[in-house]
């Protein structure tokens, strides 16, 4: 029998790969061309060339030790590249120490999280965010503290003051957000550090970046390292380079943290207990390879404004994503999410109820899918919008 816990969560299950499943359901009765599935954000471009070419050199090298083991923080040669190119960005020193490899973004998090939380102890998290946060936290017994951002998506700062108690270990951020596309300017993370500074205990700011490369309009991510002291950083290749299925990534630790040297250790150590051991070998040498490559961002822009195009146009409302892969629709008013999206499945267009990211009024839509999908959604959008008596904003 398992246990309560695990059966309670398969009952809750995801919304995201609910509307998946269902995804597939459609297409099986109405043809491919014929559903329109924005539920799901995965990266669907090609990896750079410089991938490509890095893993033909690895696989017929005949380096010795290419697939074995190595220090549970990982190779330092590709340790030290990325301190490397982190300390080009913010212009903090960073050494390879800061650095530990890990199996993805949500490793490097689980990493981290077991590293700080005691039992009961609080993460705040910033609404809306992924909603796996919540899951990460509750795997090491702390608990989640919702604080919502303001209509911008930006950190309310009395909100977050008032939510922080003695029990608050950690801030988690995530900019490019999943799932609004805000992205954090200078002025919001040196308030942040103020506010963190200013508690009588130290708080720690994870910082989630697998959208960091991802950002549009000629706009930039400030370097996190060089604002925000007591701050953990997870970040993966899984969007930047589009390797979702590969699993890297890595966890660095500010020199800036008065806790780094204990940050260090335990992170490795829980990087092992875990069950990771080791980030996967050939992929630490492969994004040590291809460090400086990105995946045609100028793609992922264009089929953004495509998707926000047929949006307004059908007379929905949302604000343009600067950066990561989704748009967060505003739910048409009078309507719950969950209702508005079963009205949008029924037209074979299939998004994320925004409850699913502690956001209500809200559906996200994921643009990392074929061009194809999008352009011919457009019907479906004025559909939806003709079924619910909203007016358009142009014609079809």
């Amino acid at each position: 029998m398992i246990s309560a816990k695990i059966k309670n969560k398969i009952a809750n299950g995801s919304a995201i790969r609910k509307m998946f499943e269902e995804g597939n359901r459609l297409k099986a009765i109405y043809g491919v061309d014929n559903v329109f599935d924005f539920s799901i954000g995965n990266p669907d471009l090609e990896p750079p060339k410089e991938v490509k070419d890095a893993i033909k050199e690895l696989v017929n090298s005949d380096k010795e030790g290419l697939h074995g083991y190595m220090s549970n923080s990982g190779f330092e040669s590709t340790r030290s590249a990325i301190a490397k190119k982190r300390q080009e960005e913010s212009g903090v020193e960073i050494t390879s120490d800061a650095v530990c490899m890990t199996v993805g973004a949500a490793s490097a998090m689980n990493d981290v999280l077991h590293t700080i939380l005691d039992p009961d102890d609080e993460v705040i998290c910033l609404a809306p965010f992924f909603m796996e946060y919540i899951n990460y936290v509750d795997n090491h017994n702390g608990k989640c503290v919702i604080v919502p951002t303001n209509d911008s998506f930006m950190p309310d700062f009395d909100a977050i003051t008032k939510a922080i108690t003695p029990k608050t270990k950690a801030v988690i951020i995530n900019s490019p957000n999943n799932p609004s596309g805000a992205i954090y300017d200078e002025s919001i993370l040196i308030k942040l550090n103020e506010v963190i500074s200013s508690a009588d205990h130290v708080i720690h700011v994870i910082s989630d970046e697998p959208y960091i490369d991802l950002v549009y309009d000629g706009k930039s991510v400030p370097p996190v390292l060089k604002y925000i002291d007591n701050l953990i950083i997870c970040f993966s290749w899984s969007k930047s380079l589009s390797l979702p299925g590969e699993r890297i990534g890595y966890t660095l630790v500010s020199p800036k943290h008065p806790d780094y040297t204990d940050l260090v250790a335990g992170i490795i150590l829980s990087n092992r207990i875990l069950g990771s051991v080791n980030a996967p070998a050939i992929w630490q040498y492969v994004v040590e390879k291809s460090l400086y490559a990105k995946v045609d961002v100028a793609n992922y822009e264009y089929r953004r404004n495509l998707l926000y195009d047929n949006i307004v146009d059908a007379g929905f409302d949302c604000n343009k994503p600067s950066g990561a892969l989704y748009i967060f629709m505003k739910t048409p008013q009078g309507l719950e999410d969950e209702v508005f999206a079963a009205i949008c499945a029924k037209c074979n267009l299939l998004l994320v109820p925004g409850k699913s990211f502690c956001r209500s009024g809200y559906c996200r839509l994921a643009f990392c899918v074929s061009e194809s999908t999008i352009v011919n959604s457009r019907k479906a959008f004025f559909a939806v919008a003709d079924e619910i008596g909203l007016s358009h904003k142009t014609s079809l």
